[in-house]
């Protein structure tokens, strides 16, 4: 039996946040940016009906864009999905990957950042989405970052969109190569990659909201099973490193 509405607010949920830290550099025009924007409003439409359906959870999302510079799209920290509508991004300047892990990392704090109802929340999931090389100095920012508290018990999954993307550096960021897909350049590209958007993005916040259980695989673990899932289930998908899912078909 469903719960009304006065039972669903009468009952505390606990909340996911779903980062994504989006790439609107110069090279992410055209086709690319629009995949992009046409994914994140779906995929937004997706996590409100999973919203409407759970009883002991909520998704709440916080967006971070980087090009030139890196800017919050959420400034005053993570919304509820059912009050935050998609604006369409543009694409132009540079990659300043570094600037965004920086302010990434500023903001997953319970004191001063956005876990300030951490007592209240599952680990965070980000979700990093990429085609090209950082113009600026990740590494130092991503050390920083790989010490945070928060960035360690997150679910990670990076999406390294076109044939110049470098998965090397998503890998370090994601700690894992199964969690790094691969969108190269091609046919259907731009409806591919709203798919695999949609799809990382539900399930990581499906995932990250089970709760855990003695014995179970790491949530991380769990993502990376069910993207290898979807690899073998689906020529379209490609994860960085396998042998070679989905090729042929670009």
């Amino acid at each position: 039996m469903s719960m009304t509405n006065v039972e669903r607010e009468s009952v505390p949920r606990k909340t996911t946040v779903l980062f994504f830290i989006i790439d609107t550099s110069g090279s992410m025009s055209g086709t690319r940016i629009g995949a992009v924007n046409s994914a994140i409003e779906q995929t937004l439409e997706k996590l409100r009906e999973m919203n409407a359906d759970s009883a002991d959870a909520e998704i709440e999302v916080a967006l971070l864009e980087f090009s030139s510079g890196a800017k919050w799209l959420t400034p005053n920290g993570p919304m509820k999905v059912e009050n935050y509508y998609w604006s369409d991004l543009d694409a132009d300047g540079l990659t300043a990957m570094g600037e965004a892990f920086r302010m990434l990392e500023e903001k997953l704090h319970k004191s001063s950042g956005f876990m300030q109802r951490a007592s209240g929340s599952y680990a965070p999931v980000l979700f990093l989405m990429s085609d090209g090389e950082p113009n600026d100095d990740y590494g130092t920012h991503l050390a920083r970052l790989q010490r945070n508290g928060w960035f360690k018990a997150s679910t990670k999954v990076a999406l390294a969109i076109g044939d110049e993307a470098n998965d090397n550096i998503l890998m370090e960021f994601t700690g894992s190569k199964e969690a790094v897909v691969r969108v190269p350049d091609g046919r259907n590209a731009g409806e591919k990659l709203a798919k695999m958007v949609q799809f990382i993005a539900v399930t990581s916040s499906q995932v990250a909201s089970n709760p855990a259980e003695s014995g179970d695989k790491s949530k991380q673990k769990q993502l990376e099973d069910a993207i290898q899932s979807a690899v073998n289930d689906d020529d379209d998908w490609d994860v960085s490193g396998s042998s070679g899912a989905g090729d042929d078909d670009w």
